[in-house]
């Protein structure tokens, strides 16, 4: 696919469709890769996105537990005081 870089105030820039942003899901912001001969645009992804739905679904799996003990055998909880 061939674009035209166009004029945006002082910079340039480049006009992608519709189409295109919607598919790989460009929102706001892309993460630019310059590889040796080519740039990469790359949708830039909520880090935390689909965790809910993750953990709803280890819950139903019944693989919510914890895996140590939030209190050890030996721990002495009177120095905390």
């Amino acid at each position: 696919m061939e674009v035209s870089i166009i004029q945006i105030g002082n910079s340039k820039g480049l006009r992608l469709s519709k189409t295109i942003i919607e598919k790989y899901g460009l929102i706001d912001k892309v993460e630019i890769i310059l590889e040796e001969d080519q740039i990469v645009l790359k949708p830039i992804k909520n880090v935390r996105e689909g965790w809910g739905d993750s953990f709803a679904e280890m819950h139903a799996q019944g693989d919510d537990h914890l895996l140590i003990d939030d209190v050890l055998e030996d721990e002495n909880l009177e120095e905390w005081k």
